[in-house]
């Protein structure tokens, strides 16, 4: 469906930059990875990897020009030489230090040089953030292994291929480097006819998530609404709720969309993809927030970060420290825009109350006060009831994150410090409280706060 008649939001960036790409060249070069696959796994399965890979450095250089591929090969060819040390240490300053050139406003200038237009500009610059955590994985993972320099997978040719795999090349989803090697081993291959069928199925689905959104984009002007400070401090506290809620759905429509095209060109090519994100109306904690949202970014965060630095394994201010190094980590990896430390610190503040509730709840006390005087359904209001508080301080850092610090300013002054309803507060977590028992009627009791797990 085209939506010709109907004007759109222009100040959603993130949507019509992608939708751009999408019509010019991504869907061109993504179908021919396809067509490319298959062909290479009918002529030569053993040379699939190697044929995949420079079929991705073709289209990287025709969608970002030889200066941007030149760019990524070098930050891949860099980290792989610091990671021949085997330091953890070396190898993440790399890492950071690569990320950081990123922000130089004399190199941005440089790069904005090579392209006539901000957009492609930008697709280099979003291509380099994400391969980051591709070069990272693969060359931590290389650090732990003891295995001669350059043998089986742990090789250049490798890191190669799997920094220029095309379907997550400029988005992702994050996959890491074990699993790519092991889901490229361990492919399975169905049928011509099955495989259509499940393409169709998927291709169908990706369809009306786009046509949705593209009728959010062009009806609701959710964007635009939170770039006026003085209408969200006009409207009333439940349209205000619904604004929020409509803000958080789009989201999550549109990584489904952004997410859901990579995912699946990859079960085509026989590899199965993370997860793609839970709805966000089913999220009622910070811990499943991140670990259903985005897996494979969640997956890194847990391997190379939260456990090496120590995890739960330290006592509390271990875990402490090891939580908030990670969040540090996000906030700096998007862009260590002020906006974005207000929303990893609060991110980091839930996780922390989470955990800190779960276990006062869990010990025996608490435990056979709850049994004694509760029954079964007065203990699922409970939890649902210490749910709601978590949801209600979630979808402000979810709102911190995407309209920036102003609108999580209003939200936080109209709903808990003004309440100009009477009990506009009240009702706002009675809302809260009714959707997250209507959820934990259908699903398990409790509310799943484990930091190891974040």
């Amino acid at each position: 469906m085209k939506f010709t008649k109907l004007p759109e939001d222009p100040t959603d960036f993130e949507w019509s930059f992608w939708m751009e790409w999408g019509k010019q060249r991504l869907v061109r070069f993504l179908f021919g990875h396809v067509a490319v696959s298959q062909l290479a796994n009918v002529l030569a399965r053993k040379h699939r990897p190697w044929i995949l890979g420079a079929y991705g450095i073709w289209a990287s250089w025709c969608v970002l020009g030889a200066h941007g591929t030149a760019i990524i090969f070098l930050h891949t060819l860099i980290s792989f030489c610091v990671a021949q040390f085997r330091s953890l240490v070396l190898t993440w300053l790399c890492s950071l230090l690569l990320l950081s050139t990123l922000r130089l406003q004399d190199v941005e200038e440089v790069k904005r040089g090579w392209y006539q237009t901000e957009n492609e500009y930008y697709l280099l610059q979003f291509t380099l953030t994400v391969r980051c955590l591709y070069y990272t994985s693969f060359s931590l993972e290389f650090c732990w292994q003891q295995v001669p320099t350059g043998s089986g997978f742990y090789s250049f040719p490798w890191l190669v291929a799997y920094v220029f795999y095309y379907p997550v090349f400029h988005n992702g989803p994050i996959l890491s480097f074990p699993e790519f090697i092991t889901k490229m081993q361990r492919q399975e291959y169905c049928s011509l006819t099955s495989s259509l069928a499940a393409f169709a199925v998927g291709l169908g689905r990706l369809l009306c998530c786009w046509w949705l959104a593209e009728l959010m984009v062009h009806l609701m002007y959710m964007h635009a609404i939170y770039g006026s400070a003085s209408l969200l401090r006009a409207v009333s506290c439940w349209t205000l709720g619904g604004l929020a809620l409509a803000h958080v759905l789009f989201f999550y429509l549109k990584y489904l969309v952004l997410f859901g095209v990579p995912a699946l060109l990859m079960r085509l090519d026989g590899l199965t993809p993370p997860p793609l994100p839970r709805c966000v109306s089913t999220m009622f904690s910070f811990t499943g927030m991140w670990r259903y949202f985005d897996v494979g970014l969640h997956d890194f965060l847990i391997r190379y970060v939260y456990i090496p630095v120590g995890g739960s394994q330290h006592g509390l201010l271990g875990t402490l420290f090891s939580t908030a190094v990670t969040f540090a980590f996000v906030s700096f990896w998007h862009g260590g825009y002020d906006y974005l430390w207000c929303w990893a610190a609060l991110n980091w503040l839930g996780v922390t109350v989470e955990n800190a509730v779960q276990r006062l709840v869990q010990t025996p006390c608490v435990q056979d006060s709850v049994v004694q005087f509760l029954s079964p359904q007065a203990r699922r209001r409970f939890h649902a009831a210490l749910a709601s508080c978590s949801t209600s301080m979630l979808i402000l850092s979810n709102l911190v994150f995407l309209g920036g610090s102003q609108v999580g300013k209003i939200y936080w002054n109209r709903i808990f410090i003004q309440g100009k309803l009477p009990n506009s507060a009240v009702s706002s977590q009675f809302l809260l409280f009714h959707e997250c028992c209507r959820y934990l009627n259908g699903f398990r009791v409790g509310v799943h706060c484990s930091v190891h797990g974040m």
